[in-house]
């Protein structure tokens, strides 16, 4: 059994010292970057440049979220830069399957995400073609949103999947991850947890990474730490 992983989410960092706030995090099993283009979503964040610039200035593998239209044309370069993980969103693309093999291609592995209403079951026979689901708990484009607890029957049913040897894959969450409710989605079968205020609002942020992962792994019927 393997540990739960942490993903410190850099969206709720100090943009001024991005290279400071990954160092804050050590210990941490991903960065997660979130990539927003103001038309996918409504805000605006970053681009290839800063992930190819925090590549230089940490070891932590980054987790880079594509909140972008055409993924098809922007998701290669993420991975060809050395990003570990490279997800897109399933809603921005007609062809998910074939931006996952580009993706892999490049050398990342390749992760699909999910809005908060959009239904898991006509994605569950391509799953199989990735490496990563990311569910989102809240409607992507904004940090600091509420937990919504509905979407984790679609983690509960992945989770069956990749127990029962249907599917090999990461099960992530995004979106209003804390003390409150990490424990939640452990228990519906989440592997890896995207926090972003509640560890960068921390005055300990390396601290809060350790005491979600411990959490987690409590509530957790198949992680637990090492």
């Amino acid at each position: 059994m393997s540990a739960p992983m942490i993903a410190p989410s850099i969206l709720s960092a100090d943009f001024a010292r991005l290279a400071d706030e990954a160092k804050a995090v050590e210990g941490a099993d991903w960065l997660h970057v979130d990539v927003m283009d103001a038309h996918f979503v409504p805000n605006l964040t970053l681009g290839l440049p800063i992930v190819e610039s925090l590549l230089k200035a940490t070891d932590i593998p980054l987790d880079c979220h594509l909140m972008i239209d055409d993924p098809a044309r922007w998701a290669p370069p993420y991975a060809e830069a050395g990003a570990h993980n490279v997800t897109f969103h399933a809603e921005a693309s007609d062809d998910p399957v074939a931006v996952a093999r580009d993706i892999r291609a490049a050398g990342a592995k390749a992760g699909l995400s999910i809005k908060p209403g959009t239904p898991i079951e006509p994605y569950l026979e391509i799953l199989k073609q990735f490496d990563t689901l990311l569910v989102m708990s809240v409607e992507p484009g904004f940090g600091g949103q509420s937990f919504i607890a509905e979407v984790l029957s679609k983690a509960r049913a992945v989770r069956k999947l990749v127990d029962s040897g249907e599917l090999k894959l990461l099960v992530e969450i995004d979106g209003g991850i804390n003390d409150d409710t990490v424990e939640a989605a452990a228990e519906a079968g989440v592997d890896c947890f995207v926090a972003g205020s509640a560890v960068y609002g921390a005055s300990d942020p390396a601290a809060a990474v350790r005491a979600l992962r411990s959490k987690a792994a409590r509530a957790s019927h198949h992680l637990k730490l090492g």
